[in-house]
């Protein structure tokens, strides 16, 4: 079993991704290990891609894991003073959706554990969602990703 960071000394997630504001779709970090990180997404009235009845899509799920390894990215580089660093999902393999969308006032948990690879370079994680309440799987999928070697930034960015 991995030692976790307890969520009480877990820093706010927005501080771990590269993303910014609305973006931020991760809703806190809950525990950190070496090779795993588990975080929580709360479907509320502020969810990007709701629908009429306030209902997200499963397909969402994809940036929610996504979110979840750049934040296991974010946490990992933090122990060593570097800033989040931009990376690119490249795709996804044995994605399996078990539910079509994610209910309105539903608590997600998000898993992402490193399988391979290193930064900068390719990566893949495996990654599950979760009910917070009941344990059941709503989706998993093993994500491809790229972390280029330029100190964080895109071509024409400082």
């Amino acid at each position: 079993m991995m030692s976790l960071t307890p969520s009480a000394e877990a820093p706010p997630v927005a501080e771990l991704l590269p993303h910014a504001g609305t973006m931020v779709f991760l809703s806190r970090l809950l525990a950190h290990g070496e090779g795993q990180t588990l975080c929580l997404v709360e479907i509320d009235a502020q969810a990007h891609f709701r629908g009429p009845d306030g209902g997200v899509p499963v397909w969402v799920g994809l940036e929610y894991m996504a979110q979840c390894i750049a934040a296991h990215a974010g946490m990992v580089g933090r122990a060593t003073g570097a800033p989040p660093r931009l990376g690119m999902l490249l795709g996804s393999r044995r994605v399996r959706f078990h539910t079509q969308r994610f209910a309105p006032g539903q608590t997600l948990r998000v898993c992402a554990r490193h399988v391979w690879g290193d930064a900068p370079g390719l990566v893949a994680f495996e990654c599950t969602l979760e009910d917070a309440v009941s344990g059941a799987r709503l989706a998993e999928g093993r994500l491809n990703c790229f972390v280029p070697d330029h100190g964080g930034a895109w071509e024409g960015e400082p």
